[in-house]
């Protein structure tokens, strides 16, 4: 299973059609006093459709990595019009003055931060990189708020939902590396480190029922990505140390989505296409584990728009295999 042209049209023509879908709509706000209500798009002027703002993000991630993959598939132009409209100063402003807000604080922390700088990172790999610069002050902003944030989290967050530290760290790391950020590779190895160091014999206690990343591969994928290689090997021998023997057993199964229709139920999905990833990105025996993970999952990126307005980035997560995360 690739990432080919004729796969990345049918995911770029999904995400062309809910990222500038307004309703139905799951906002992350807070309403200070009573005037401070407002419509997704007037508070967003970027990111307010694909229900939420973290999804939008992550489809805008996905057209531009479709974009640079495959510079002359179809959905090509319709990209670049959207873009051309989307990054352009004042529109940034905005969606940076938002993050400004006294009850902003933590504003879809930490996944739709890592989710921004992944778009940055991919922006920044574009021809001209005139929306990178334009899109730099949401950039600076989620930079800041990593190095403000990481050194006060005593504990990570484990869940398989949108709150996960590991997963955030993956995503984010990928854009410290992009940008030469060493300072903050730095202080994502070093919590790495703290959190995650003395883990061992993972019990694989998944998924739960409205999971999307595994807590097991997705932390084991993170330490990967931020340990020097022979630190991570006797590591990740001590955290998974039955997986010759397909243990624990549930990584290897995936998960049945009973609902599609309903959105939690349909995270599930979720947790298929980012188990494959992870699997695929240790490179570890898992057999094959992560093609029939994908098999259950690709089926049903589109019809319901439960997992429709998020789970193709969710596939190229999966099926890219120039993506180095």
């Amino acid at each position: 299973m690739i990432l080919d042209q004729s796969l990345a049209e049918k995911f770029a023509r999904i995400a062309l059609g809910h990222v500038r879908r307004e309703f139905p709509n799951k906002l992350d706000h807070v309403l200070e006093d009573g005037a401070d209500a407002g419509t997704p798009r007037a508070l967003h002027p970027i990111f307010y459709g694909s229900f939420d703002w973290h999804s939008c993000v992550h489809g805008y991630w996905m057209l531009a990595r479709l974009l640079r993959l495959f510079p002359d598939f179809d959905s090509a132009g319709d990209i670049v019009m959207l873009f051309d409209d989307a990054f352009i100063e004042d529109k940034v402003a905005d969606e940076a003055a938002y993050l400004t807000r006294l009850t902003a604080g933590g504003f879809e922390r930490p996944y739709g931060w890592a989710w921004a700088l992944m778009l940055s990172a991919e922006l920044g790999r574009e021809g001209d990189k005139s929306w990178a610069r334009t899109f730099k002050p949401l950039e600076d902003a989620f930079v800041g708020r990593f190095f403000d944030y990481l050194p006060k989290l005593t504990y990570p967050i484990r869940a398989g939902t949108h709150g996960n530290t590991a997963f955030a760290l993956v995503l984010a790391d990928e854009y410290a590396r992009a940008a030469g950020n060493e300072p903050l590779r730095r202080l994502f190895a070093d919590r790495a480190r703290r959190w995650f160091g003395n883990d061992r014999n993972a019990p694989a206690w998944e998924p739960s029922g409205d999971d999307f990343l595994s807590p097991t591969l997705i932390e084991a994928l993170c330490m990967k990505r931020l340990l020097p290689a022979d630190e991570f090997a006797p590591w990740f021998a001590a955290f998974l140390p039955d997986l010759a023997k397909r243990e624990p057993a549930i990584l290897f199964a995936p998960a049945t989505v009973s609902d599609r229709s309903d959105g939690k139920i349909a995270h599930l999905d979720g947790v298929n296409l980012s188990r494959a990833w992870c699997m695929r990105a240790l490179g570890a025996d898992f057999g094959d584990a992560p093609e029939r993970h994908i098999e259950s999952a690709l089926g049903h990126v589109a019809g319901e728009y439960a997992g429709e307005h998020w789970l193709a980035s969710f596939a190229v997560l999966a099926l890219d295999d120039s993506l180095d995360l």
